[in-house]
């Protein structure tokens, strides 16, 4: 496979299948690697590990792998070494790996001991070049779906009349999405899920909030609280964060109250 660019050392594209969604929570299942030399010879290796957690239903509902397909595969520490060594002199390539893949990777190389650093390789991700480079904006969708400039762009009335055309075009170009509005409506949600300034911040697992961003990103509200004050002090000093965000920090300081907490997150769900 001889790419369009220069390749001055190995570049390696890669895919992961996991368990979800959590860099530290979840585990990699499978791992898909296709290895480009500079002088284009190609090499390909599938993997597959037992995570040692149950696979999430979303998720195989996403990629089809079951805990039952993974009985007699190897935990991913048992293969992490021969799979430093093989991308370990690579650049990396793939689609949203700059977000999840390589984030994920790091995490298992890490808890097999292994410092795998992005930093020392260049990254390429074809979702951010698909991003940039086409645009995914309403007159996107108008030049898409309906075959014409959208002329009134950046009108309100204009816009929310090319919008109610896309809907309409979306509808008929494909069949299998729903015709009703609350399967419509259950459709837009799992594709884009509609987060209040608290559910950014937080997710719930139980009777926990846990950090879904910032520095302390998979550890419990409660326990961040107990041993590393100071950071929820500057949330509660920073200018931009949400009142209800605000509002469950303060009860997290104050006694440490998880309750509160989570009667909080309710309100605004």
């Amino acid at each position: 496979m001889l790419l369009p660019i220069k390749l001055d050392r190995p570049l390696v594209f890669f895919d992961l299948e996991t368990t979800g969604l959590s860099t530290e929570q979840d585990r990699i299942i499978e791992m898909a690697i296709l290895r480009v030399s500079p002088q284009g010879d190609v090499m390909e290796r599938v993997r597959r590990f037992k995570p040692g957690i149950p696979i999430s239903p979303e998720a195989t509902a996403v990629h089809g792998i079951s805990d039952e397909d993974l009985t007699d595969e190897k935990p991913f520490t048992a293969r992490a070494k021969s799979l430093f060594e093989l991308i370990d002199p690579c650049d990396l390539g793939g689609f949203n790996i700059r977000r999840f893949d390589l984030p994920m990777l790091i995490a298992e190389f890490k808890r097999a001991d292994l410092d795998f650093d992005h930093r020392s390789r260049r990254v390429i991700d074809m979702q951010g070049i698909f991003h940039r480079e086409e645009p995914r904006d309403l007159s996107a969708a108008a030049r898409f779906y309906l075959d014409r400039e959208h002329q009134e762009a950046h009108t309100a009335l204009g816009d929310i009349r090319t919008t109610a055309a896309v809907l309409a075009a979306q509808i008929e170009r494909y069949p299998h999405l729903p015709r009703d509005m609350d399967a419509l409506h259950a459709y837009c949600d799992e594709v884009l899920p509609i987060r209040t300034a608290i559910e950014q911040w937080f997710k719930k697992e139980g009777a926990e909030l846990i950090f879904r961003r910032g520095k302390h990103k998979g550890r419990p509200l409660a326990e961040v609280a107990a041993q590393e004050t100071g950071y929820l002090e500057w949330m509660l000093g920073a200018d931009d964060m949400g009142e209800e965000v605000l509002e469950v920090v303060r009860a997290a300081l104050d006694h440490n109250n998880p309750t509160f907490t989570k009667e909080g997150l309710n309100q605004h769900e």
